[in-house]
């Protein structure tokens, strides 16, 4: 995906589970044929408020036809039940193009994340499927 900006949304993020969670909308593009890396912005108005403000990176390790595998790191600044804080995520992910419509990519991702929104420190487990870790539209 060398070259090309992915226009899609992001919702692994902690804030998604805190109440008016929101996913966030999100921009990837591809650096090298290897390297891509991801903004992730959403914010929701309600009361109580919650944001979302963060970034990916992705290293592909393997290529097939319509599926790349993926290392990825990120970190967001949150907000979420009136509480602000930090959240870093580690693991591995696929994205898979229907034949046909390789414009369309569907991610799917496990590891772990660590955050501070409920107040104090917190590491969990992470397994999402193209529901939470995001679909994008590439140009």
């Amino acid at each position: 995906m060398q070259g090309r900006l992915g226009l899609g949304y992001n919702s692994e993020f902690s804030n998604m589970q805190a109440v008016n969670g929101v996913p966030g909308v999100s921009l990837k593009y591809g650096l090298t044929r290897d390297l891509a890396g991801e903004v992730v912005v959403g914010v929701s108005t309600a009361s109580p408020s919650n944001s979302v403000t963060g970034v990916k990176l992705f290293k592909n390790l393997f290529f097939e036809t319509n599926l790349n595998f993926y290392f990825m790191l990120g970190g967001a600044i949150l907000s979420g039940n009136s509480k602000s804080g930090a959240e870093f995520l580690g693991g591995f992910g696929a994205e898979f193009f229907i034949p046909g419509i390789e414009s369309l990519g569907f991610s799917m991702e496990t590891g772990g994340t660590f955050d501070n929104l409920s107040g104090s420190f917190v590491l969990k487990t992470l397994g999402v499927s193209f529901l939470n870790a995001g679909i994008h539209f590439y140009f």
